[in-house]
């Protein structure tokens, strides 16, 4: 097996490896220098801006965008202000800041999507640093001002900012600084010198890694690991500490014996791994030319001008087929193909997933399985559908360089979605029949995307569109032509709108309604109306469609795609009170601000009352009540709640340890019992806070009885705890009870003072199973 394990590399206890991805497709004549970089994890596209500080009108930045294997995407001159830092977000759409604190949004392909701005004050002091990190919020931003002052905006899409606390002894900017995502809140951790400062809504607290040598000195470069558990820091001593990102423990301390800091440090940790790995970066140890390290969920890519590798620690599982004198399963298997005579279980294709490629042991995990006589071969050939797709996706004409641990994480519908985004229709449309996705959610939602895509192609006719998406679209489940026009007229392509509509294949319901009329064809309607619209007066118009229901049901239709607000004014009209408090609850679901989704519900309860819908306006009124506590909680807190659901607010208050403000929405909402109980259960037991649950048990008689405290502290493994509770469990789940502390004594006695029979044959069974594995022994 040398071929495989050529290029492991032994570090600690664990393997490494590099893995070859691509030969890039660019031609980089200046390399890798003076450009800002930033190319997003899971295979994502790379932005590069050629000279970010050149300011003259004459000669421009160039901003160019390439997907992972080097492929040029876009690129166009910079014409807005000086860029400090570019960043991905979630969806692949670029963050371009600038030292102003504009935000400009670009999609992959470098059209411009929206602005904003992270604050007026930031325009007189300047961003001096940014960086752009991921949460279970979305994309977030995170500034430092040369007034030494930070601006957090966890979700760009909601943007809500943040001014953090002012760090006293701070003099411009930190020596370094990461975002932290840790128990629902975002923290900076900053260091200024030796010194060490974690920074939150409310407060600045001076932090110190435990276990870091004296001799240490002041730390220079810090890095946080991808799931934001880890930290590492750098001297300028040379020492690198590594730990937990909450600085409670340590994972180890070495001298490198480099007294400057490196250009970049990022994690290189599969999931599950136990050995702490940190990849640094300086210039004159990796090529003149210069890198750019790009952490993922399980490695680190290594970019530069000419190629892209895969650093990773080898997986286990590859260990143990690949390593020398290796008897595990996967590796008598390699060897029992290579010899024709298989004697153990296959597992070849572990090896597979976890980057293993090449055709020797897909054919031995193949050859393995025919030996075994109570063989399933779903999980094997759904292994092996899963690697024909990565390998597709991973040529260089498509470049989405995935490991299947990444493909894992970010699940198959968002693979389709960012092909379709990329605009490989024919690729994801293979894919989606290769894998039996049904057609709703795979080929009619790409076909659905590439129609909309196709009606905005300006040089071609609209006669030729309509007949490529008729050819193309046919009759898929799920694809609607009416979805298709209203794209269309939204572009200003009303023709073509009208030749789309032909090709719907059935009238909507109200064109069956038997109403004989000039308008009794979708296409008639839509094309009268339009033509209504444009040539009379608003109030005549309305007052032409209430004389025609069919016309006026598929306008009503139209404008709840188009036109929102004149959907409002037609329910004005009708005084259609119910209808209209409809409208105001979407329209606030639409809104950013807070006072401006009160206004509208509020709005919605008095068109309510008007219709007489009382359980709505209770409704209602209790969704305002909801997001004034949440806001107001947010403030005092920053507990990230606002528009989260009743439950929801719940669970996200007893994580946080917020109990009174979790009993207030308990009493406040009227909550059952039952499900109070539980959350609260959950919380505590998750949080291993024993002395709070015991407690909360003793409060009042439990509505969900005690059998689930036994359990939850079992399922904690705390045998100590769960006997607590077992004298407390009605004689009904005694026996239970006993049989999850593994009790079996006890259990036995519970089911002969019941003298039931179920309960005397778990406990017999149980006994059955112990002997068992005793005689194993």
């Amino acid at each position: 097996m040398s071929f495989v394990t050529a290029n492991w590399n032994p570090l600690g206890e664990a393997f490494y490896r590099k893995i070859e991805l691509y030969d890039m497709c660019w031609d980089l004549k200046d390399a890798l220098r003076d450009c800002l970089l930033a190319a997003a994890p899971y295979g994502g596209p790379i932005a590069l801006l050629r000279n970010p500080h050149r300011r003259s009108p004459s000669s421009r930045p160039q901003l160019e965008i390439y997907s992972a294997s080097g492929v040029a995407i876009a690129s166009f001159p910079w014409k807005s202000g000086p860029v400090v830092h570019l960043g991905w977000t979630v969806t692949d759409e670029l963050l371009c800041i600038q030292e102003d604190g504009s935000v400009l949004i670009y999609d992959m392909f470098g059209s411009f999507k929206r602005h904003f701005s992270m604050g007026q004050e930031v325009v007189q002091s300047q961003v001096l640093e940014a960086k752009v990190f991921h949460s279970p919020y979305g994309t977030g931003i995170a500034i430092v001002t040369g007034s030494s002052r930070f601006t957090l905006a966890t979700n760009i899409d909601e943007l809500k900012l943040r001014r953090l606390p002012e760090v006293p002894v701070l003099q411009g900017k930190p020596s370094c600084w990461v975002v932290l995502t840790q128990d629902r809140q975002t923290k900076v951790l900053l260091s200024n010198g030796p010194e060490l400062y974690i920074l939150d809504n409310t407060s600045c607290t001076a932090v110190s890694p435990p276990g870091l040598s004296p001799q240490a000195g002041s730390i220079v470069h810090m890095s946080v690991s991808f799931s934001y558990k880890y930290l590492a820091l750098f001297t300028d001593t040379g020492h690198l500490w590594t730990g937990s990102s909450q600085l409670q423990d340590k994972l180890s301390e070495i001298d490198t014996k480099k007294s400057l800091p490196p250009k970049q440090m990022v994690w290189c940790r599969r999931p599950k791994s136990q050995q702490p790995s940190v990849v640094l970066m300086w210039d004159r140890l990796l090529m003149v030319a210069g890198c750019l390290l790009v952490g993922e969920l399980d490695g680190v890519r290594i970019i530069s001008s000419t190629s892209q590798e895969l650093l990773q620690e080898v997986p286990l599982v590859c260990q143990d087929i690949f390593k020398i004198a290796s008897m595990a399963p996967g590796a008598l298997l390699l060897e029992a193909h290579r010899e024709y005579e298989v004697r153990t279980l296959p597992e070849g294709d572990q090896g597979a997933k976890h980057g293993e490629t090449t055709l020797i042991w897909h054919i031995a995990a193949s050859f393995g399985k025919c030996f075994l006589t109570d063989f399933s071969p779903d999980q094997f050939v759904s292994t092996c559908r899963e690697l024909r797709v990565l390998n597709a996706v991973r040529e260089s004409s498509v470049g989405l360089p995935l490991t299947h641990a990444q493909f894992k994480q970010m699940t198959l519908q968002v693979l389709i979605d960012r092909l379709v985004y990329r605009q490989f229709y024919p690729l994801a449309i293979e894919i989606c029949r290769y894998l039996k996705i049904p057609d709703y959610q795979g080929v009619s939602r790409v076909l659905k995307h590439w129609a909309s895509c196709k009606v905005q192609q300006k040089d071609l006719s609209d006669e030729a569109i309509a007949q490529a998406v008729c050819v193309k679209v046919g009759d898929s489940p799920g694809v609607s032509y009416s979805h298709i026009a209203a794209k269309a007229y939204e572009c200003g392509r009303t023709e073509l709108a009208i030749k789309l509509l032909d090709f719907e294949p059935r009238p909507p319901p109200v064109c069956q309604a038997g109403d004989i009329t000039p308008l009794t064809s979708c296409v008639s309607v839509y094309t009268v109306v339009t033509y209504l619209k444009n040539e009379m007066n608003r109030g005549d118009f309305f007052m032409t469609l209430r004389n025609q229901p069919v016309a006026l049901c598929l306008y009503r239709q139209f404008c709840k795609l188009q036109e929102q607000e004149t959907l409002k004014d037609l329910y004005n009209q009708d005084d259609d009170h119910q209808e209209l408090a409809n409208y105001y609850v979407a329209a606030s679901y639409r809104e950013k601000r807070l006072d401006s989704r009160l206004s509208l519900l509020q709005g919605a309860v008095d068109e309510y009352n008007k219709a007489k819908n009382e359980f709505a306006v209770k409704a209602t009124e209790d969704e305002m009540r909801l997001l004034r506590f949440q806001r107001k909680l947010d403030d005092e807190k920053g507990a990230g709640l606002l528009g989260l659901s009743l439950q929801a607010t719940m669970e996200a208050l007893l994580a946080l340890g917020l109990h009174k403000q979790a009993e207030q929405l308990y009493r406040d909402f009227r909550v059952p019992d039952k499900r109070y109980w539980w959350l609260k259960l959950k919380s505590l037991a998750e949080k291993e806070e024993w002395e709070e649950l015991e407690k909360f048990s003793k409060s009042k008689k439990s509505p969900i009885g005690y059998l689930p405290f036994v359990e939850v502290c079992m399922k904690s493994n705390n045998k100590y705890e769960a006997r607590k509770y077992v004298s407390k469990v009605t004689p009904e789940q005694k026996v239970r009870a006993h049989l999850a502390i593994s009790d079996l004594e006890g259990a036995a006695d519970a089911a002969i003072e019941r003298k039931n029979e179920s309960d005397v044959g778990a406990v017999l069974a149980r006994c059955a199973g112990v002997c068992r594995d005793t005689s194993d022994m």
